[in-house]
């Protein structure tokens, strides 16, 4: 059993690790399905927002004092629309505000369409070390219908010319249960990413969320969508076949090549404190989560580099309850195949896991939905217990007094 211990770095002292997020609301179209904060935007107006951007980081990083940086994302949108020039000063601002772990993982999402060899040789020098790109699909007519801007073969000039530029860690998105999607299609979307071997592949089922354009056209049309016993069988299919090209899951829908999971979402799902930066980015410190203001036009003007500080931006600030960290130890360390261990529950919370939830335990190891293992040390989802975690996890909320 694959187990995490990323937190470590001896240079650090006694800082505890910190994930920084940065959020790029621009991309050059808007797919179909996509119900994130983003939108295309002139050239003037994304140059204003990477001021705004260091122009946070800057205000901010005294509060984060304490923490040394362990991982960095950036996240959108599409954060590969930005120069190489632009992505250096952001890379820049945070060395300059923050200590930056020796090991720092820094994490650059992109699409196919939006990446040369100048730009990524550009990123590799500002110290962007894994390259996340958003193939979604390797067919030509699934791609056509999510609205993404590029093909296949767009995909792979820009994947082999990351491998040029020096990226040795790379993540691939693929995206199952589309519009018009076979298993057969699925399938050869899958060998043909993982033949690549790329260090990193998510593979996430398609979601229509309510105000997108799939929404109003498939909330309608069920039936041009793949049948629950076709998605079923591509879900079966996506282990078996990723575990024949070297790749273990480690997460509910993360799979990598040895020692190349994600630290920067391995930190989300269990609890490491994160800041995010940019339009909408979300945060937890402390035991503390807020957001940032998701107006386009309130966020360049409270983060005018021009301007004197008068506000921070932050909205929805919450506090969390102790009931509430229960919950999300539960229901976001369980998403991990390693699952969760007794020990830290007990260290962070003064209390067992059978305490708190014995009856929810009792009737979950009784359906077979989860395990507890290594001496009872460790509590995991079961195969079938990841096959219906939504249930599962959704049984861990506590009701507070």
């Amino acid at each position: 059993m694959m187990m995490f211990d990323y937190k470590a770095d001896p240079a650090a002292g006694e800082k505890r690790p910190l994930g920084i997020y940065l959020h790029i609301p621009f991309c050059r179209q808007k797919c179909l399905y996509c119900d994130f904060l983003s939108a295309p935007a002139a050239d003037g107006v994304i140059a204003r927002y990477v001021d705004a951007l260091c122009c946070q980081i800057g205000r901010e990083a005294k509060e984060y004092r304490d923490f040394y940086v362990r991982t960095v994302f950036f996240g959108g949108g599409t954060p590969s629309l930005l120069s190489a020039g632009q992505i250096r000063k952001i890379m820049a601002q945070i060395k300059t505000d923050f200590e930056l772990g020796k090991d720092a993982e820094v994490t650059m999402e992109s699409n196919p369409g939006t990446l040369d060899e100048e730009k990524l040789a550009g990123c590799r020098a500002a110290g962007i070390n894994r390259l996340s790109i958003g193939l979604q699909s390797a067919q030509e007519k699934e791609l056509k219908a999510l609205g993404r801007i590029h093909d296949y073969d767009t995909f792979l000039k820009n994947y082999k010319a990351a491998r040029k530029a020096g990226f040795t860690n790379i993540n691939v998105d693929l995206m199952s249960a589309l519009p018009g999607q076979t298993v057969e299609g699925w399938l050869d979307t899958l060998c043909k990413t993982a033949a690549l071997s790329p260090e990193h592949i998510s593979a996430y089922s398609l979601i229509i969320e309510e105000g997108t354009p799939f929404f109003e056209y498939y909330g309608k049309k069920t039936e041009e969508l793949p049948s629950e016993e076709e998605e079923r069988t591509m879900y079966e299919q996506t282990q078996a076949v990723l575990k024949q090209y070297g790749y273990h899951r480690y997460e509910i829908s993360n799979y990598a090549k040895a020692g190349k999971e994600c630290l920067h979402n391995i930190g989300y799902w269990d609890r490491t404190d994160y800041v995010g930066f940019g339009l909408g980015a979300a945060s937890m410190v402390n035991n503390v989560r807020w957001k940032i203001t998701d107006s386009l036009t309130e966020y360049l003007r409270i983060f005018d580099p021009s301007e004197a500080e008068t506000e921070t931006g932050k909205r929805e600030v919450q506090p969390l309850s102790v009931p509430e960290r229960m919950e999300e130890f539960m229901f976001l360390g369980l998403r991990m195949t390693a699952g969760v261990s007794a020990g830290a529950f007990r260290e962070q919370f003064g209390a067992g896991i059978r305490e708190i939830y014995g009856n929810v335990l009792d009737r979950l190891e009784e359906e077979e939905l989860i395990l507890f293992y290594d001496d009872e040390k460790r509590l995991k989802l079961t195969p079938r217990g990841i096959d219906v975690s939504n249930y599962v996890l959704a049984q861990f909320l506590l009701e507070e007094e």
